[in-house]
């Protein structure tokens, strides 16, 4: 199977293309993921990895990029969000819930309009091995872009993301580095259509930073390991998907969701080990 993988790589463009792209989207949905799960705003990643599909099937019937309709619908989407729960006694939770599912009812209706029925089902649910030259380039600078911004902001991020009352008595636009966040999550959440689909988009922002945070004692450690988790997970599915032609999009989401589940067990942080010492010792 490795060898099989290995000829496939030197041989065949598209799979060269499918790891590339899995490997770029693996680093940049595990670094943006740390500031979400930290903000508390996993549901926040979930939201808008649906409330993205309007503008894919909207792009797809007035035939531009899909990623100029989905940054747009995801932007609107984070900015409803941040309005109701700012402007009303509804809580965030609940905001994030009539947002969602109702940008997402209006997705299905617009696939319903839309010819590309074939295209946008690869939205849903990914299809890595179908990316093309300028898809990956796309991806490629839109990472690039993503990671520069979070070098350049990483204190303001930090701090806003740990303790949002010191940052805005330090003087810190809170608000602005939130809705920079979003904009940054947005992006991510559009590339990594390629490979996972907006259904299980939300699983590679969060499932790298989890596992990442049982094993780190700062952020600067969460990102690095979280950013490497994501690219393994990505190049493990891929191999397997390929070699076993199953989903790969699903492949990369459970590899994933097999490192945390191995993590929970062996972090110092669940002190399962600890435990079992203890009882072996009585």
């Amino acid at each position: 199977m490795i060898t099989n993988f290995l000829d496939g790589l030197q041989n065949f463009h598209f799979l060269q293309n499918a790891l590339i792209t899995s490997l770029v989207i693996g680093v940049v949905s595990g670094t943006i993921g740390c500031f979400i799960i930290l903000r508390g705003m996993s549901l926040m990643g979930d939201a808008i990895s649906h409330a993205v599909l309007p503008g894919v099937a909207i792009s797809f019937i007035l035939e531009i990029n899909f990623f100029i309709g989905a940054i747009l619908f995801g932007l609107l989407a984070s900015i409803m969000i941040t309005y109701i729960k700012s402007n009303s006694a509804i809580k965030g939770d609940t905001a994030i819930g009539i947002t969602f599912s109702s940008f997402l009812a209006l997705g299905v209706i617009l696939i319903g309009v839309a010819n590309s029925s074939t295209d946008l089902f690869h939205i849903l649910f990914g299809n890595i091995l179908a990316v093309q030259d300028v898809d990956k380039w796309i991806t490629i600078g839109v990472s690039v872009f993503v990671l520069a911004v979070i070098v350049l902001f990483f204190k303001e991020l930090l701090i806003t993301s740990f303790d949002p009352l010191m940052a805005k008595a330090l003087g810190m636009k809170v608000q602005f580095y939130h809705y920079l966040l979003m904009l940054l999550l947005t992006l991510v959440s559009v590339t990594a259509m390629q490979s996972v689909g907006t259904i299980l988009i939300v699983a590679m922002l969060i499932t790298p930073a989890a596992t990442a945070y049982l094993f780190s004692t700062s952020l600067k450690k969460m990102v690095i390991l979280s950013a490497f988790l994501g690219a393994l997970a990505s190049f493990v599915g891929l191999f397997i998907g390929y070699s076993f032609n199953i989903a790969v999009s699903s492949s990369i989401v459970l590899t994933s969701a097999l490192f945390f589940a191995v993590s929970f067990f062996l972090s110092p942080k669940q002190k399962f080990l600890r435990k079992k010492a203890r009882i072996n010792e009585n």
